[in-house]
């Protein structure tokens, strides 16, 4: 997870990666590295004391080769998109980093987790502070946190466990609403562990697998979120599953761990509510479309912030969950 990457972009923006070797994660329960590389991207010039700090969550799967890398030959990568929105005055220039906080079953959710390992303290105890430190950017009131899909949940979760630490955030269609998300996968999932001859057969197969559709893919979330939402040391997987593998059958009591990551049920909570009161700026948003449901989860809990009183600029867009990279411009015209 370090490699060293450096590119000049439009505008003179420098597209390079900035090492944390972090403390909080060695020895975590993936085996995963604790020495990782963040990619950065760093506005024209070279003083950037009075540029805000926007901390950049991927969704899940994502990492840091393929924050760099182009998704297609004639689209931009979001770091080009974002350099060139800063050269034409779109958006308010800015530090931006993106935090490596991928595992070996895809994501972490940025959350602390028995099963995965402290990803929440890492971002905000460990990478933000060396960023910050190194380019002498960003600081108190002058960070946001924006994120996409897993990442989107992860804004809202950092924002909301962490109170005053942000000044903005944004979820692009970020995960909410999990009755109804997560719940359309989990027939998907089902399938592929039966496919593969079992979950522990599957992860095993997972890193030769020559394909990896739709199904697969659903198996190995399936699996990546129950460590991080319902890690169990004690269990023979070292965690628990909301289905019974052999049945189908929903296990209500784990699914309810679930439910206790989900924002629709932290906004419950006083605190969580202030946190996002005192932000300057919320944006969300999500496809019409998503093939996901999370534009349902936006929905109920837009209808919750209103009851709060709590303002957030809230938009549907045309179209699904994927090709959205032109979402991370719209929010950052808001918040920055």
């Amino acid at each position: 997870m370090q490699f060293q990457y450096h590119r000049i972009l439009a505008g003179d923006a420098v597209l390079t990666t900035f090492d944390v070797d972090s403390v909080v994660l060695q020895g975590n329960p993936l085996d995963d590295p604790a020495l990782r590389s963040q990619p950065m991207l760093l506005p024209q010039g070279e003083d950037f004391s009075s540029l805000p700090l926007v901390v950049m969550l991927s969704g899940y799967t994502g990492f840091n080769h393929k924050v760099v890398n182009k998704s297609s030959m004639w689209q931009p990568s979001v770091p080009e998109r974002l350099a060139l929105a800063m050269q034409s005055g779109e958006i308010k220039p800015a530090v931006f980093v993106w935090p490596a906080c991928e595992t070996k079953l895809g994501g972490s959710q940025y959350v602390n987790s028995s099963g995965t390992g402290n990803y929440q303290d890492y971002v905000i105890n460990e990478v933000i502070p060396a960023v910050e430190k190194h380019y002498n950017c960003g600081g108190e009131n002058n960070r946001v946190v924006v994120g996409k899909s897993s990442g989107g949940f992860g804004a809202l979760s950092l924002t909301m466990r962490n109170p005053g630490f942000f000044r903005a955030t944004a979820s692009h269609a970020g995960d909410m609403g999990f009755d109804m998300s997560h719940f359309r996968g989990f027939a998907d999932a089902l399938t592929c562990w039966s496919k593969y001859g079992g979950i522990e057969s599957f992860i095993q197969q997972l890193p030769g697998l020559s394909k990896f559709g739709f199904t697969e893919h659903a198996g190995i979330e399936a699996i990546a979120m129950a460590t991080c939402y319902s890690p169990n040391a004690e269990s023979e997987l070292g965690f628990d599953l909301p289905v019974v593998p052999e049945t189908g059958e929903i296990r209500h009591d784990i699914f309810d761990k679930w439910l206790s990551y989900d924002p629709l049920r932290m906004l419950d909570e006083k605190n969580n509510a202030d946190a996002l009161r005192q932000l300057d700026h919320l944006f969300l948003d999500a496809g019409e479309t998503d093939e996901f449901a999370l534009q349902w989860g936006l929905r109920r809990f837009h209808e919750k912030l209103k009851a709060q009183n709590i303002d957030a600029h809230v938009e549907y867009f045309k179209g699904g969950h994927f090709a959205m990279d032109d979402r991370w411009q719209q929010s950052l015209k808001v918040i920055l």
